[in-house]
């Protein structure tokens, strides 16, 4: 039997399946990731497509399920099917059906055309450029006719490894990849590949677009987010270039790294990095880390070699002083945000295999920092420091347990 032979009563049989195993444990039976593009909508609740239709091929007669490794439709595919059978399919992914998680990994997983030897710059400079857009509030979806202009210039002066005007590609790709919705026209946005045909898509259906809304949201209001994306993105794709004109240009270029996740004044209170979110700041740092420990070059680089927000999570722990137990206390001035004058310091240096993670991270005054650098009590200072890192990381964590234990 084909996939065409399924009906509408082995898509509710598996539906029914999901309800009784939970999602994860439904995707996990089968093999499937979470859909990244394509939900089947059913009685107000949302369903993976892919994973839907290869659990439904095992409730025909004398078949079993397909597993993730076995289909051979794509994503578009699945939906096109159910679809035909009556379902509604949501194109494009609701805030409440991805997590926080979830989302960044959808962000920070683009796939990069490397044809040329090195990864092309066209998604991460329209991702860059709709990134900055959220973070002033600007609206989210375009007509194409503004879009293709913005991107087209963007392209043209930064495209620094020989990138086409040719806004078209990077937004057909993006859109198969779950990163952008577009709306307004008619049939199947074409794959990003051949010029003529995706051009005269674009040109005939001038759709509007821009980011999904969730992806939106967080990046105008996560400031872990967009440093999490401006990480993952620099440190994929901008290799031995330099991103600061485009940052520059895109409004990225003094991120929020030294502030308070909610700078409404100067006192304590501001300093509100929740244990979740420290906690989820520390896993994306890992997931960076795993990939680029012990990595070294030997050309000059404008790129970042640490990440911004292992810094972000460790500033804000601190909750605005320095983290020296034996400080004498931090100077009375403040930056020209009005903010602590603080350095975020790697105890152990990553030359000598020290770690880009808060656990080996701590805040301090300029004076503790000579001290830490060049003072002749800095081998015993050092000792404590690497133990005050590990004790506020540790109490991070646990104050995540302790919240979520009395959550109902």
């Amino acid at each position: 039997m084909a996939l065409t032979d399924i009906t509408r009563t082995e898509v509710e049989r598996a539906i029914e399946e999901c309800d009784r195993l939970g999602r994860e444990g439904f995707l996990e039976r089968y093999g499937f990731r979470r859909a990244r593009r394509f939900l089947v909508a059913y009685e107000g609740r949302h369903y993976d497509s892919k994973a839907i239709i290869g659990a439904a091929h095992g409730y025909l007669p004398g078949q079993r399920p397909l597993m993730a490794s076995e289909f051979s439709g794509g994503a578009q595919h699945a939906a096109r099917l159910l679809k035909g059978l009556g379902f509604d399919i949501l194109e494009g992914l609701p805030a409440s059906a991805l997590t926080h998680d979830e989302l960044i990994d959808l962000v920070t997983s683009v796939k990069a055309n490397r044809s040329s030897g090195a990864p092309a710059l066209y998604k991460p400079i329209t991702l860059l450029w709709a990134m900055g857009r959220a973070l002033r509030g600007e609206p989210r979806l375009l007509p194409w006719s503004a879009t293709e202009e913005a991107l087209a210039d963007l392209l043209a002066r930064h495209g620094m490894r020989g990138e086409k005007q040719r806004p078209d590609y990077p937004i057909a790709s993006l859109h198969r990849e779950g990163l952008w919705t577009l709306h307004d026209y008619a049939g199947d946005v074409p794959t990003a590949h051949g010029d003529g045909k995706v051009r005269r898509w674009f040109a005939e259906n001038q759709p509007r677009g821009g980011l999904p809304e969730p992806v939106y949201d967080l990046f105008r209001h996560s400031a872990l987010t967009r440093l999490a994306v401006i990480d993952e993105l620099l440190g994929t794709f901008f290799d031995g270039l330099d991103p600061a004109p485009l940052l520059a240009e895109v409004g990225l270029e003094d991120v929020d790294v030294d502030s308070p996740p909610r700078p409404t004044g100067s006192s304590p209170e501001q300093w509100l990095l929740t244990a979740a979110e420290y906690e989820r700041g520390c896993r994306l740092v890992e997931l960076r880390e795993a990939q680029t420990h012990g990595e070294r070059v030997s050309r000059t680089t404008h790129s970042p070699k640490r990440s911004q927000v292992a810094r972000y999570a460790v500033l804000n722990r601190s909750e605005g002083r320095c983290e020296n137990p034996r400080c004498t206390g931090q100077p009375a001035d403040v930056t020209d945000r009005k903010l602590p004058l603080l350095e975020v310091d790697h105890v152990v240096d990553l030359a000598l295999g020290g770690r880009d993670h808060p656990s080996q991270m701590v805040a301090l005054c300029p004076n503790c920092h000579a001290v830490k650098t060049r003072g002749s009590t800095r081998e015993t200072l050092r000792e404590i420091l690497l133990e005050v890192a590990m004790e506020r990381h540790k109490a991070m964590e646990t104050a995540k347990g302790n919240s979520a234990a009395l959550r109902p």
